[in-house]
């Protein structure tokens, strides 16, 4: 049997209607799963939702002006509380998946949300600390930090959350066939520090992390400078880049030729969560131009990893 995936259309006033519309007619995803929807229903109709496409869970925003996308208390209300139901259904177990199109922060924080984000909001809901990362084609790189100001980011470096992302992402590489996957472990200083001369987060975090990984059985390289470890990866001398914050791992993710769209998921949580790589681009919503290729990949994706429960339960806490 197909597995049943749920799919929050994102900011009703964003292109999360669209692409989600758009991706249910491809005939991939529809031989990859059952789908169901949960958003708003003035802006799914607009988009071109009908009945006969999938069931819709209405999450309704009022008073909505598609004129004039952008974020608002009203679209960041209904886009969270789509998101808080499809976790209470997937986790109860009705779906087997939960995939989200985008949402916008500044929406949810007119909203008051009780965070600023998904993986933020999931870490609450599930009271465990995740692992954001992203796949395309061969290419894979998870965060250990995730939306962090950069001036920030040394001082929430540290060796356990480093220990947690990499062993999350030691499990999610084997739950995508990788049996001894190999990570290569970004350093954070140009040069990888140079010795301290740059900096000395490398010798100070990063090697002493690295070298209690290693003798709890993972196999890791580095820290090596981001621009060797993003070349050594493309050249297919890892399986997964280990980045330490947002950009350095989405930058060349997205301008590494090939590979098809980027896919974002979560992994650690209680049920298996994909997106595509993207936000809500409030400049060309209501256009009918929005590429709906990254929530197809995302929704295909989601499948994929809940195709086979027992396995994902297996790997998802290590």
């Amino acid at each position: 049997m197909k597995p049943s995936i749920l799919i929050t259309a994102g900011d009703p006033l964003g292109i999360g209607p669209e692409i989600t519309v758009k991706a249910l007619g491809s005939a991939a995803v529809l031989r990859a799963c059952r789908p169901f929807i949960a958003g708003d229903t003035a802006a799914l109709k607009r988009a071109g939702w009908t009945p006969s496409l999938c069931p819709l869970l209405p999450v309704d925003a009022p008073a909505l002006d598609f004129s004039k996308p952008g974020p608002t208390a009203a679209g960041g209300s209904a886009s969270l509380k789509a998101v808080l139901l499809a976790v209470k259904l997937v986790k109860s177990g009705f779906f087997d998946a939960l995939v989200t199109a985008p949402v916008s922060k500044e929406a949810w924080a007119l909203a008051r949300a009780p965070a600023p984000a998904h993986t933020d909001l999931f870490r609450l809901l599930e009271k465990r600390e995740p692992l954001m990362l992203f796949s395309r084609g061969r290419v894979n790189a998870a965060l250990v930090t995730e939306h962090l100001p950069l001036k920030e980011l040394s001082r929430r470096l540290n060796k356990k959350l480093i220990k947690r992302k990499a062993f999350l992402f030691n499990s999610a590489l084997k739950a995508l066939g990788y049996k001894k996957p190999l990570i290569g472990l970004c350093a954070l200083n140009p040069h990888a520090g140079d010795g301290g001369v740059i900096g000395k987060e490398e010798i100070q975090t990063l090697l002493p992390a690295l070298k209690e990984l290693k003798k709890e059985g993972l196999r890791l390289s580095g820290p090596l400078p981001s621009d060797a470890a993003w070349a050594a990866h493309l050249a297919g001398k890892s399986d997964g880049l280990l980045c330490l914050y947002h950009d350095q791992a989405l930058v060349p993710l997205k301008l590494a030729p090939g590979g098809g769209p980027a896919v974002h998921w979560t992994w650690g949580l209680s049920f298996p969560r994909t997106s595509p790589a993207h936000g809500t681009a409030f400049d060309i919503a209501w256009e009918n131009r929005a590429d709906p290729g990254g929530m197809a990949a995302a929704i295909i994706f989601a499948a994929r990893l809940a195709k086979n429960p027992l396995l994902y339960k297996k790997y998802f806490l290590r």
